[in-house]
């Protein structure tokens, strides 16, 4: 007897005969002289329908309900019903585990996202977080594709650091001390610590993918990061999944060309191998979903300087929330504008003010711009943020005594300016953020799969 999916079940050209499949019962409905099981295995979005005939079925079988775990035991068979080639006809149905049907949460009926987030726990076992399963395993795997196809290699960045690359403040501190603990006067405070000094969850591989860029040539980490911003909107969590590739002897041309090949190859990707994920998505939560991803991968991205974002932005008379003010960063709905209503598509801003940007964007000629891009797509916004790093190191110094950073900290960073400094380039894209973009899911919440933020920490 041969294990099959209930993918193989659903899709498979002809009788197999004898098979063996496992699964969740997602409906039960009872006749006169037999049982209608549909059955689904987390393998794709359809289930396959089981035909348990009376006769066959022992007495447990009265407890096979709607989330029961089964193995059924019979033969593959063309379907006299409508709508559905194939089905199973058990000749054993063996009871895996129950599920208590007074307190099962989960029926066949639509839930509300805000109800399932409290069961994230069982939600994959819903259409909707299964396929968005399905899709965000499919996307990581794209992910890994690309790069290597390009002769990238893969780098595993530190979770725990001593710097923090974006310059905010924002990041978990991490400590082995006892909430108790109280340094001596004078003392210093993390002595005792278990490093020696402070610790901090990362909120970026970037800066220890640069050391690697420039002796690797073109590396990428992919993992997670995070962030103790206290926002609770439907675009930020606490802790979120970056891609960051790093490239030496590129610049910023290079680089947004970059984004926008990743992005087109893991949507390309996901369509092409979660075509029935995809669609659930384009039917039940956007209907403007796939004609969109078509917009996508069929014309090159628009590219405007920031200069001509404003400029756009305040030509449309549009009363905006946030003011729109050259020297300030553009907000969400600035972004969404631009890649909704005014180009209708993705569009990459390049050349933001030295004002709004962190130390390591590198400085254009002019002295007010640096060489930075966000590539903004309909639904998010900001998809990517990315620059040409300043590889020239008194710049780099000025920039940070500009921000008040303590150098001393950076000092193997500085190094790289100081030994064979080259150009190099290089991005971080949302993980999370492209989910949102490809399913047209509208909170972050809903992507992955045990979301954290502030004062929301289950599971």
């Amino acid at each position: 007897m041969n294990r099959t999916s209930v993918f193989q079940a659903v899709s498979a050209p002809g009788p197999l005969g004898s098979i063996l499949v496992r699964g969740w019962a997602r409906t039960r409905r009872d006749t006169k002289e037999v049982t209608f099981l549909e059955i689904n295995d987390g393998s794709c979005l359809r289930n396959v329908q089981v035909v348990v005939d009376h006769a066959v079925a022992d007495k447990r079988f009265k407890d096979v309900n709607t989330g029961a775990s089964v193995e059924i035991h019979g033969e593959h068979v063309a379907s006299p019903a409508s709508g559905q080639n194939w089905e199973v006809r058990a000749e054993r149905v063996v009871l895996i585990g129950m599920a208590d049907q007074e307190t099962y949460p989960l029926q066949k009926k639509r839930h509300s996202d805000e109800f399932l987030r409290t069961i994230a726990h069982l939600r994959p076992r819903t259409n909707k977080y299964g396929a968005l399963a399905r899709i965000r395993s499919e996307a990581a795997f794209a992910v890994h594709d690309f790069f290597r196809g390009r002769g990238f290699w893969h780098l595993h960045a530190p979770i725990l650091t001593g710097s923090d690359c974006e310059g905010a403040g924002e990041m978990f501190r991490v400590t082995s001390l006892p909430p108790e603990y109280r340094p001596k006067p004078g003392a210093d405070a993390h002595a005792e610590d278990f490093f020696g000094r402070q610790a901090n969850l990362t909120v970026s591989g970037q800066l220890e993918a640069e050391l690697y860029a420039c002796a690797l040539g073109k590396v990428y980490t992919f993992g997670p990061t995070f962030r103790a911003e206290n926002s609770n909107t439907p675009r930020h969590a606490a802790e979120f999944w970056m891609i960051e590739p790093e490239f030496a002897f590129g610049d910023l041309a290079e680089d947004m060309q970059l984004a926008e090949d990743l992005t087109k190859a893991m949507v390309r990707h996901v369509v092409e191998h979660r075509a029935d994920d995809l669609e659930l998505f384009g039917k039940f939560v956007d209907k403007t979903l796939l004609g969109d991803l078509e917009i996508l991968l069929a014309k090159p991205f628009a590219r405007i300087s920031y200069a001509q974002a404003i400029e756009i932005l305040e030509d449309s008379k549009r009363d905006f929330e946030f003011q729109v003010l050259f020297g300030s960063d553009l907000q969400t709905e600035h972004e969404r504008f631009l890649a909704e209503e005014h180009f209708r598509q993705p569009v990459i801003v390049y050349d933001y003010p030295r004002t709004i940007k962190p130390f390591y964007m590198r400085l254009n000629d002019d002295g007010d711009t640096v060489a930075a891009m966000d590539l903004l797509v309909p639904r998010v916004g900001e998809l990517v943020g990315g620059s040409q790093r300043e590889e020239r190191l008194n710049i780099l110094s000025d920039r940070m005594d500009e921000q008040g950073l303590n150098k001393d900290a950076y000092w193997w960073y500085l190094d790289i300016r100081r030994f064979g400094s080259a150009p190099h380039a290089g991005f971080g894209m949302g993980f999370e953020r492209f989910l949102m973009m490809i399913t047209g899911a509208t909170n972050i919440r809903d992507v992955i799969p045990f979301p954290r933020t502030p004062g929301h920490l289950e599971f």
